[in-house]
C-alpha cells in the first residue's frame, strides 16, 4: 500500500510528509556544520530519531536535510510502501517464468507490462532545478553548507551527491552516489571507487584523451537518491529503475552546460568536467567502515555551472561506524534485492546483512539443505554474484534459522561448526574502502557451514536432535499465564 502522497514530487514534498507523520524534526537554532551537526545526527540516530531539518545552519546559504533514511519505517515511507519486502515482492513476481492461464492472468500479465512502461524516465524542457542560474565566475560551492562530519577529515564533504556520466562510446548513463571533497569555490574531488560504474566510464575518456562530463544533484525525491545507491546491474539504468519503484516516470531535463539529463525536481545541481590526467589527494574521510579512508588521488571536478531551485533544501549524510542514518538504504537494498540474489541462487530461503558488517564484511544466508557441501557450493555461487562479490565472510545456515535474529544464528554458528572442517577459506576482491586486507582491493575471505552436518558429509556421531516444548504445554501455559502472576 503506497505511503499518503506518493510519489513525492521533490524533496520538499517528502519531508512534508514526514513532518506529518512525526518523522521530522525542525532545528530552528544556528547549528554549526562543522562537526557539531555530525555529533546531534549521531546521538539521533542511535535513540531512533526522527529525521531533522536545520534550518539556519551557521555556513551556507539553505537548510539541512538529514537522517532521512535513518529507520526503516521512514526508508519504506520513502519509498512508499509498509514494509520493504512489498517492493521485493514486487520483483519476485515478475521474475516468475511461467506463462499467464485464463483471463485474470492475461490482465495479471499486462499489468506487468503496464508496470514496466513507467519505467523510462520522461524529458521535459524545463524544470525547478534551474529556477536559479549561476555560470563561471558566479559559480560558488560555498552557497552549500557542506559538512565536516569528523575532525581528522581533510575539509568539506558533499556526501548525498547523486553523480551523473555516461559512457564515452556508448552513451550509456550512470549515476551513482559518491562523496565529493570541496577543494575550492569551483573544483571537487570525485572518490569513485574501482568497483564503480563512473571509473570505467572515466578510464575511456581518458584513453580518448577527453573531458568527461559530469553532473550532481543534490536534494532528489527519496525514490532518485535510494536508486543512486542501489547495487544494479550495469545494463539497468538507474532511473528505469527509480520509475518502476515510483510507479511513476522520473522527470528529466538537459544540463545547461554538459550533455546530460537530470532530475527535474532536484534541489541543486552542479555542472562541469575532468580534465584527462587531472588528480589531486583526496581525504581523509571518516567513514562508514568507522575509520579514516587514507588519502588517494582522484579525480577533479571543475564546477562550470550551479542551477538550482528557488529556496532549495540541502540533503546530506553522516557517516560512521553503525549504527547510522546508511542502515536504512543497506536494508532497504537487502529487502528489495532479495529475490533477484534468489533467481540467481535458488538454494538461498533468506539472507541478512548485518549493519555491523556495514552490508558488505558479512552476509548471514539460510538454506534448504539437500546434499553434502551445499553450503559450500552456495557460499562460492554468492562470491560469484555481482557485488555480492565484495562479502568477506558468509554464515550459512538451515532454513528454519531465522537470519534476522543474530543471537539464534550465534547460537548456530558458535555450537554447529567444527572449524576444521567448516571453515571455507579463499581469496577474491573486497571493497575499496576496506583497511584490514594486506593488499588494496583483494583479501581473504570465510565461508561457514553452521548448518546440520550429513552422514554424506563424512558426520557418522548422528545430528542431535534439538530441544523444543510440545505444542499442547505452550498453549496452556499461553492460557494460563496471567494466572501465575509473574
Amino acid at each position: 500500500m503506497a505511503a499518503r502522497g506518493f510519489p513525492y514530487t521533490d524533496l520538499k514534498d517528502f519531508l512534508a510528509a514526514l513532518e506529518r507523520a512525526g518523522e521530522l524534526r525542525r532545528v530552528g537554532v544556528p547549528v554549526d556544520p562543522t562537526l557539531e551537526i555530525s555529533e546531534v545526527v549521531t546521538r539521533t540516530v542511535r535513540a531512533d530519531g526522527p529525521a531533522l531539518l536545520f534550518e539556519r545552519p551557521t555556513r551556507g546559504e539553505m537548510p539541512v536535510a538529514i537522517n532521512l533514511f535513518g529507520t526503516e519505517k521512514r526508508t519504506a515511507m520513502a519509498l512508499g510502501v509498509e514494509s520493504l519486502d512489498e517492493i521485493g515482492n514486487r520483483i519476485g513476481e515478475m521474475l516468475k517464468p511461467e506463462l499467464p492461464v485464463g483471463f485474470s492472468g492475461m490482465m495479471g500479465g499486462l499489468g506487468k507490462v503496464m508496470q514496466l512502461k513507467s519505467m523510462p524516465p520522461k524529458k521535459v524542457k524545463t524544470a525547478p532545478c534551474q529556477q536559479v542560474i549561476y555560470r563561471g565566475d558566479d559559480v560558488d560551492l560555498n552557497r552549500l553548507p557542506g559538512l565536516q562530519v569528523w575532525p581528522g577529515d581533510g575539509g568539506i564533504f558533499h556526501n548525498f551527491g547523486l553523480t551523473h556520466t555516461k559512457h564515452p562510446e556508448t552513451g550509456k548513463r550512470n549515476l551513482g552516489l559518491y562523496r565529493l571533497q570541496q577543494h575550492s569555490h569551483n573544483t571537487l574531488g570525485m572518490h569513485w571507487q574501482i568497483h564503480k560504474n563512473s571509473t570505467a566510464h572515466h578510464a575511456v575518456a581518458e584513453r580518448l584523451g577527453q573531458r568527461l562530463p559530469v553532473a550532481i544533484a543534490i536534494g532528489c525525491d527519496p525514490v532518485v537518491s535510494y536508486a543512486s545507491s542501489a547495487p544494479l546491474p550495469a545494463d539497468i539504468d538507474e532511473y528505469l529503475f527509480a520509475g518502476f519503484l515510483r510507479g511513476e516516470r522520473v522527470e528529466m531535463v538537459d544540463c545547461l552546460t554538459v550533455p546530460l539529463q537530470v532530475p527535474a525536481h532536484a534541489q541543486v545541481v552542479l555542472e562541469g568536467y575532468l580534465e584527462p590526467g587531472e588528480r589531486l589527494p583526496e581525504g581523509p574521510f571518516g567513514d562508514h567502515t568507522g575509520f579514516y579512508t587514507p588519502v588517494e588521488p582522484f579525480p577533479v571536478l571543475h564546477v562550470e555551472a550551479m542551477t538550482m531551485q528557488r529556496d532549495p533544501v540541502y540533503h546530506t549524510i553522516v557517516t560512521s561506524k553503525p549504527p547510522q542514518e546508511d542502515h536504512g538504504l543497506g536494508k532497504a537494498t537487502e529487502r528489495i534485492f532479495a529475490p533477484l540474489l534468489r533467481f540467481l541462487i535458488p538454494d538461498i530461503v533468506d539472507y541478512d546483512l548485518p549493519a555491523a558488517g556495514v552490508f558488505h564484511n558479512c552476509a548471514i544466508v539460510s538454506i534448504r539443505k539437500r546434499y553434502p557441501k551445499h553450503a559450500q557450493k552456495v557460499m562460492n555461487a554468492i562470491w560469484g554474484a555481482h557485488m555480492m562479490s565484495l562479502t568477506k565472510l558468509i554464515v550459512i545456515v538451515d532454513e528454519d534459522c531465522d537470519v534476522h535474529d543474530y543471537n539464534e544464528v550465534a547460537f548456530r554458528a558458535f555450537g554447529n561448526v567444527d572449524y576444521a572442517r567448516d571453515l571455507l577459506i579463499t581469496e577474491g576482491p573486497v571493497d575499496h574502502l576496506d583497511h584490514s586486507s594486506y593488499q588494496q582491493f583483494w583479501g581473504g575471505k570465510a565461508g561457514i557451514d553452521a548448518t546440520r552436518k550429513l552422514p554424506s558429509e563424512g558426520y557418522t556421531r548422528g545430528w542431535p536432535e534439538e530441544m523444543t516444548m510440545t505444542p499442547e504445554v505452550v498453549s496452556l501455559v499461553d492460557k494460563r499465564w496471567k494466572e501465575y502472576g509473574i
